[in-house]
């Protein structure tokens, strides 16, 4: 797209050799990077003041090591060589004579410099001094020192010998043969390591954490459950973790901690510390090290969750649902078709109406293949592909809903093409059929609206492609009964998938999350902060998402997204939701994404 990151200054001096590293603070991280060094040959000084967390290391490290060879990726005698490299200290001096020393204490900029201050007076003058902070400045470390040239960042990610991510952090004042050695090594670590320049959050947790400050607000504004927010974004997402499952295991205090130093810097009120973390932060609810932050865990450091006051209540303390027989699926397209498997292979009766008979067929045959497919690879049987097919009974008109227990519209996104059809069924539908509408982005409180019982309508969030993935979003307006309610959620759970339930409000839980990350990775590249490929990267390597914003933006199409943050920005009025111009210019372009074989990215036309 034209645009730069920070240089690769790897390039662009002779690296030096940095065969003795000194890690200062040997807490979670500081034992983590400790055992990546010494199972890659480098010698480590550990450097703890606390006696105890210095003995704690070299357990973790006799443990880890331990296991490796248990799993044949050590031999014992690479388990020994790699414990004989590992020794620690409690005092600074022990890193006389280090080539690199990175210092991970906590995240307290006064703690930190102290600790540089120090190491000018004990190290080499050739020694390169790395802090491994996420939130603070580099540059600012770096102008205390006596020594800026040799002053860099090195962010790796938790837990270091998993994460392949490493961020190497450079200020103005870095010097670049600095660099260079700290990439080289971090590449002998067997990392990728990406160069950016120094701004709070750097990439990966720049993005990270104003999506997990959102999902605090959602929380704290009791718009959806904990539990309902993290399915949503595993089930949604494919995350490998919800946001408030993440912050526990981040420790709230760090989240809150890193936050402000990038609202500091950028004004953006997406990054102001939701309230809640700060009031946990206070009252000493951590995370899962202090036993308990947005959830209860059965000990302090341990990641076993226990019921708490908040646990969601069993399925047989809910309300009572209506009888659900057969299910109408209006639409014709492909979430329409996967719409309808879903409810033919759970054992429902299915009318699945369209335009014409001839459309409503072709959908059927669409279906077909699908399951064809599915019997192809052994995951059914021929006789329950043919059982879900004669389920389905193709229509030309929303005439043949007459009897359908639930009315499942999967149209066009058009809110007046919805509510046209919402008028329809409320005439043909019988009295106590539950209408729901598959939105992602419309109000349902308006297509309730268009009929004359609108205590009957409710969302029903699909997402695709419909038949693999597991999340429903269950929208209630202000008007659905607890009957309707509850007869979605059983629906739901009848055809495996898990429903989360959620207000009628712009993004409901996963596009409210999802896009305004999107929209801020845009920023960055418009920023040149860092290159398309650079971020994708950080975002699958240090936060272990499947796919990269932009490969995600290509996907889901530009237009679509650009709509989707035009509704939020639309709704919740907050100039930090804004959609980025580079996503307008692109979409003005034709330039949609996969579809139309450039988005981002250029793809070869099929």
């Amino acid at each position: 797209m034209g645009t730069q990151s920070t240089p690769d200054l790897s390039t662009q001096a002779p690296s030096l050799s940095l065969s003795t590293v000194a890690v200062i603070g040997l807490g979670t991280m500081g034992t983590g990077i400790a055992e990546v060094l010494t199972r890659a040959g480098r010698e480590v000084i550990g450097i703890d003041t606390d006696e105890a967390a210095a003995r704690h290391a070299v357990s973790a490290l006799e443990s880890a090591t331990a296991r490796a060879v248990q799993r044949e990726r050590l031999t014992e005698r690479e388990r020994q060589d790699a414990l004989a490299r590992f020794r620690t200290f409690t005092d600074l001096q022990a890193a006389a004579d280090a080539d690199l020393v990175i210092e991970v204490v906590p995240e307290d900029y006064e703690l930190k410099r102290q600790v540089f201050a120090e190491l000018d007076a004990v190290v080499r003058p050739d020694t390169i001094l790395a802090t491994g902070t996420n939130a603070l400045s580099v540059t600012r470390l770096a102008a205390d020192s006596q020594r800026p040239e040799r002053v860099l960042g090195v962010h790796f990610f938790n837990p270091a010998p998993a994460m392949k991510l490493v961020e190497v952090v450079s200020s103005v004042l870095t010097a670049p043969t600095a660099v260079a050695a700290v990439t080289e090594l971090a590449r002998d670590l067997g990392k990728d390591p990406i160069a950016v320049g120094d701004r709070p959050g750097f990439v990966a947790d720049g993005l990270l954490f104003g999506y997990l400050n959102q999902a605090a607000a959602m929380y704290e504004s009791k718009y959806a459950t904990r539990e309902d927010i993290d399915a949503a974004m595993r089930l949604g997402c494919g995350l490998p973790m919800g946001p408030l499952a993440l912050l526990d295991l981040i420790g709230v205090d760090t989240a809150r901690t890193v936050l402000e130093a990038m609202y500091t810097e950028s004004q953006d009120r997406l990054h102001a510390p939701a309230p809640i973390l700060g009031q946990l932060a206070e009252a000493g609810l951590t995370g899962r090290k202090a036993g308990r932050g947005f959830y209860t865990y059965e000990a302090p450091g341990r990641a076993t969750v226990v019921p708490d006051a908040e646990s969601p209540a069993s399925a047989d303390e809910l309300a009572a649902g209506r009888t659900v027989t057969g299910v109408g699926v209006a639409g014709s397209g492909t979430m329409a078709s996967g719409i309808a498997e879903v409810f033919a292979k759970a054992g429902y009766k299915v009318v699945l109406a369209a335009r014409s008979l001839e459309k409503a067929e072709k959908a059927k045959a669409r279906i077909a293949k699908s399951l064809g497919r599915s019997v192809d690879k052994g995951r059914m049987s021929a006789e329950t592909r043919d059982a879900a097919l004669a389920a389905i009974t193709p229509a030309g008109s929303l005439d043949a809903f007459a009897d359908v227990d639930l009315a499942v519209e999967a149209v066009a996104e058009d809110l007046a093409v919805k509510q046209e059809l919402f008028r329809t069924l409320d005439k043909v539908c019988k009295p106590g059929a539950v209408l729901a509408t598959t939105t992602s982005s419309l109000p349902v409180v308006a297509c309730a609206r268009a009929t004359s019982r609108p205590q009957d309508v409710i969302g029903m969030h699909f997402f695709n492609p419909a038949p693999a993935m597991k999340l429903v979003e269950v929208v209630r307006t202000v008007l659905t009964a607890d009957d309707v309610h509850a007869t979605v959620r059983s629906v739901c759970t009848k055809v495996r998938k898990h429903p989360v339930d959620c207000g009628d409000r712009a993004g409901f839980i996963v596009n409210a999350l999802l896009f305004p990350y999107l929209n801020n990775a845009i920023k960055m590249v418009e920023e040149h902060y860092a290159t398309l490929d650079d971020i994708d990267a950080a975002m699958k390597l240090g936060g272990g998402y499947p796919m990269g914003p932009f490969e995600l933006l290509d996907v889901v199409g530009l237009d679509v997204s650009l709509a989707i943050e035009k509704v939020l920005h639309a709704e919740f009025r907050d100039p930090g939701l804004a959609p980025s111009p580079l996503l307008e210019h692109l979409v003005a372009a034709g330039c949609l994404g996969r579809k139309t074989g450039r988005g981002f990215r250029e793809y070869a036309r099929r």
